[in-house]
């Protein structure tokens, strides 16, 4: 048993990491594409429109939409069977490993959105972007780990996705609160009518996926509907897969659904996400643009903030003796993942588009100028700090 599930982990990490580096991949094509002779190409793809029609109900939104609304609602949902599973057996399980990246995601979550703030302060349109540089992007952090090859041990891998994990919390929390458009009451009612069936087929131990994709798919659309962001129903439709069942054909539907899901959001779902929202122009940018509040504010918050706040916290806390370094792991290489943790990419991208281009802001701005700047400075800054750090 213990060598299978050393078997899964280094599996688990090796997609992850592969997945991280087709992410940057992907970013770096949709910045090519954006800057050639094929950038109108690019805009009218995104731009395309795409329509669903059943009876009155309709979807109509251009691909762009239908890539961060849908695409993303699946990438939700395997961050909430994973993190059902680390609660329920995992490393989260355990009280004494989720202190430290608990309090370091707190730091790293708070002292970036204050970082935002002192650029921001004042301007109302911009401070509709305080929690971009709030959110850690673990695919891409593992995707740099990747190239420290085995030097890196699988604790420091395990405290830096554990703080992942405690950060996608709080993104979820944040754009359930902050991220949201003109209420539908009657659209919410029907998305929480959801949830008690999705108790019932829990209860009853039901095991195959097709009902809860059915019941998720209608809480989808009423939550799109609803005004309250869709790829929140990938969340709590996740909280309901039952994580054991009595069909000795599939004893974990969860573990089952996270293992076939992985390869299709590492290898598809992020990419296309990525391709779709980092083709940034840079013909027309300048110090001006680059100097602006909030690509300032982002930058600062993911270089700077992720830094104090992470490492700050997590230092203060193992110092008062609340909680342990991780074992193989120093001071020097807690401060270059907290270094690294300021990747904010994905997730970053994501809260950028609900706070400004979902929004219909007439922009004299560019959010994603911050988040490639920030995330790219984290990334180096982190690869060699932990290159120093671990041993050879």
């Amino acid at each position: 048993m213990a060598n299978t599930n050393g078997s899964f982990i280094v599996n688990f990490f090796k997609q992850e990491s592969s997945g991280g580096l087709l992410l940057m991949f992907s970013a770096l094509l949709a910045i090519i594409f954006a800057n050639t002779a094929l950038s109108p190409y690019y805009e009218l793809l995104l731009t395309t429109p795409v329509e669903v029609r059943v009876g009155a109900l309709e979807i109509a939104k251009p691909l762009l939409l239908w890539i961060n609304d849908g695409l993303m609602a699946v990438f939700f949902f395997l961050v909430g069977l994973e993190l059902k599973r680390e609660l329920v057996e995992g490393e989260l399980s355990d009280p004494r490993n989720i202190i430290l990246p608990g309090i370091g995601a707190i730091g790293g979550m708070a002292v970036p959105a204050l970082f935002y703030t002192y650029f921001n302060a004042g301007n109302p349109v911009a401070m509709q972007g305080w929690a971009i540089p709030a959110a850690t992007d673990i695919a891409f952090a593992l995707g740099v780990l990747s190239l420290l090859g085995s030097r890196v041990p699988v604790s420091l891998k395990i405290f830096l996705t554990s703080l992942a994990i405690f950060d996608d919390i709080g993104a979820i929390i944040i754009i359930a609160v902050f991220y949201t458009a003109n209420i539908s009451l009657a659209a919410l009612v029907i998305a929480a009518s959801c949830i008690p069936a999705l108790i019932i087929l829990n209860r009853r131990g039901v095991s195959a996926n097709s009902p809860y994709i059915l019941l998720g798919t209608i809480m989808w659309v009423a939550l799109l509907k609803s005004g309250v962001h869709a790829t929140l129903a990938g969340v709590v439709m996740a909280m309901f897969i039952p994580l054991r069942s009595k069909d000795p054909d599939n004893p974990s539907p969860l573990k089952s659904l996270e293992h076939d899901l992985h390869s299709v959001v590492a290898f598809f779902v992020l990419p296309v996400f990525a391709f779709a929202n980092a083709g940034i122009n840079l013909s027309g940018v300048g110090v001006e643009q680059l100097m602006h509040g909030v690509p300032m504010g982002i930058a600062a918050g993911l270089f700077l903030g992720k830094q104090i706040g992470i490492f700050g916290l997590c230092y203060l806390a193992i110092k008062l003796r609340l909680a342990e370094m991780p074992s193989g792991m120093n001071t020097m290489s807690l401060y270059g993942t907290a270094a690294l943790c300021g990747i904010g990419f994905t997730m970053s991208l994501f809260i950028g588009s609900l706070a400004f281009e979902e929004t219909g802001v007439n922009q004299l701005f560019d959010e994603r100028l911050g988040i490639i700047v920030g995330s790219l400075m984290s990334g180096v800054l982190g690869y060699f700090l932990l290159r120093r750090a671990l041993p050879k």
